[in-house]
Formats: structure tokens, C-alpha cells, sequence
């Protein structure tokens, strides 16, 4: 049996397409379940924020590795791909399908394949880069490694601390591009990568930041920051401009992460590219299937 991938940009309904395929295949007697490769859908109380599947949606179709966390732990790509690596290896030995669902690239490799891990960091090391704030930390990652500072937010301070702790040791990070794929998976796996039209893809994103502040994502915010939110639970997409009030802001942040996968998408060997404009998850998901084993 075959693991199922989907792969999009943040707003392109990845959740709502994954919930259709699996009643599909749940039709003709499979058992699928899904697997988050998310990097922030861990944290248990950012459930808004990180646009973790509803409750319905949850209903329709199980989900793991979401909500397990305390937003006071740190959490790596290592880490989870010791969790999904377990989560697939015993969902397929069950006889049940995995439908791996994200958008982080790193976590949807380490899900699916081996991982070559970066070196740790010393917090110490860490901790004196991280003081000297983004826009210090930044400038001289251009200056002395423009093409890895492209690949860096320019807002992430502790990305960028680990970068040049990391450069100092002559290894790069955040990995390349094509570091971050690889066909070589350790199940036969069906990667399927969604596109939207660019003017749609914003519009969707727009429209779904303003429904999570109606939903209540900055009281999540508060809430996580009040109890000691880790760093790593802070760089979800919205976190810091919510703390501000800035929802435009978190809007910006959230189209620049979503160009960023996008791109990457465009570079993903062996993936089945679906344009899902103006279709229906019912839609997508028949066209996944009617391409399926």
C-alpha cells in the first residue's frame, strides 16, 4: 500500500482535500488515517493559529502528531521524524493508509525519508547571537553568505543565530532547496502537490487569516505567551504580529512563507501538480484518486 503526500502552500486546502480522499477511499473499504507534517500544528492551544483540522474535520478523518505538545517545549525536525516514522511504519503494518498532509517542507522529507540533520547549536552560542536582535544578525549573513541570507526570513532571530553559528562550522542552514527532497522515500509514496492561481492563493490567504482572528487566534497568542511560549512555538506564522495587533502584518509574513513553498513545490521530483482553482475539495480529491493505484 502506497503512502499518499499532499503537499501545498498554506491557504490552498490541503486539510479539506485529505478529508475528501479519505472518505473515498474509506468507500471502497480502506482505513486511512492522516499525519501532520506541520511544524507548529504540534503545539497543543495554537490549534487556530496553526490551522490544525476542526473538530469536524477530525470527525471525518484522524489525524496525528497535532495538539500533543505543551507550547512550552521546544521541538525539532529530528524529533518528529522519529514520531512520523513510527506513526507511518505502524498505520501501514495495521493495513491502514497514511495520508501525510503539510506544508513545511523539511517535515514533509523527514516524514517520508531519511533526514540529514544540521549539527546542534550550543544554547550559549545561541543565546549571545539571539540578543544582538534580527536585523544585526541578518546583515551579516549577507554579507558573508548572500544566497543562504535568501533563504533565511529576515525576521526569524533565531534562524538566522543558528545559520551563522552553524556557517561558522562551515555547514549551511537552512538546507537548500534541493536538500529538502528527495525520491528516495522509505515507503512507495505518492506525492501530490497543489497549486492556486497567484491573485487566488492571496485572496485565500487573506480570508483565512481574518477568520482565524475571528475565531480567536490572538487570544491563543496571549495566552501561549503568558505561559511561557518556547521559541520554536513563537515562529508560528502570525505569533509575534498577533502580540502586536498587527494583522496586516501577519498577513505579509503569511504570502511571503506561502511564495517560499510555492517555489519549492516547483522543484519537487516525481509530484503529481494539481491546480485546484475554482475546484471543490470533492473535485480534487477525485482527481488524486482517479490517478491513484
Amino acid at each position: 500500500m502506497d503512502v499518499i503526500a499532499i503537499f501545498g502552500p498554506t491557504g490552498v486546502g490541503k486539510t479539506a482535500v485529505a478529508v475528501a480522499l479519505a472518505e473515498r477511499l474509506r468507500a471502497r473499504g480502506e482505513d486511512p488515517v492522516a499525519v501532520s507534517a506541520d511544524a507548529l500544528q504540534v503545539y497543543r492551544g495554537l490549534e487556530i493559529l496553526t490551522g490544525v483540522a476542526s473538530a469536524e474535520e477530525q470527525r471525518r478523518l484522524e489525524h496525528r502528531l497535532v495538539s500533543f505538545l505543551p507550547v512550552t517545549e521546544t521541538f525539532s525536525a529530528g524529533r518528529y521524524a522519529a514520531l512520523a516514522h513510527a506513526e507511518i511504519d505502524g498505520l501501514l503494518a495495521a493495513g491502514r493508509r497514511p495520508i501525510v498532509v503539510g506544508g513545511t517542507g523539511l517535515y514533509l522529507r523527514a516524514a517520508l525519508a531519511q533526514l540529514d540533520l544540521r549539527p546542534p547549536v550550543a544554547e550559549a552560542t545561541r543565546g549571545r547571537l539571539e540578543a544582538r536582535g534580527a536585523a544585526d544578525l541578518f546583515a551579516e549573513l549577507e554579507r558573508r553568505a548572500p544566497d543562504l541570507a535568501a533563504r533565511v526570513d529576515a525576521s526569524d532571530t533565531r534562524k538566522l543565530a543558528r545559520s551563522l553559528a552553524l556557517l561558522d562550522q562551515g555547514v549551511e542552514y537552512p538546507p537548500a532547496q534541493e536538500e529538502l527532497w528527495t525520491t528516495a522515500t522509505r515507503h512507495p509514496t505518492r506525492l501530490v502537490a497543489l497549486t492556486l492561481e497567484r491573485d487566488a492563493l492571496r485572496a485565500a490567504i487573506d480570508a483565512r487569516v481574518d477568520a482565524m482572528v475571528v475565531a480567536g487566534a490572538a487570544d491563543e497568542v496571549r495566552i501561549a505567551a503568558a505561559a511561557g511560549a518556547s521559541p520554536t512555538a513563537r515562529q508560528a506564522l502570525g505569533f509575534e504580529q498577533l502580540l502586536d495587533g498587527d494583522v496586516e502584518a501577519m498577513k505579509r509574513r503569511t504570502r511571503r512563507y506561502a511564495r517560499r513553498q510555492v517555489t519549492w513545490l516547483r522543484k519537487l521530483a516525481g509530484a503529481e501538480v494539481l491546480d485546484v482553482t475554482g475546484r471543490s475539495p470533492e473535485a480534487v480529491a477525485a482527481a488524486v484518486d482517479s490517478r491513484g493505484p
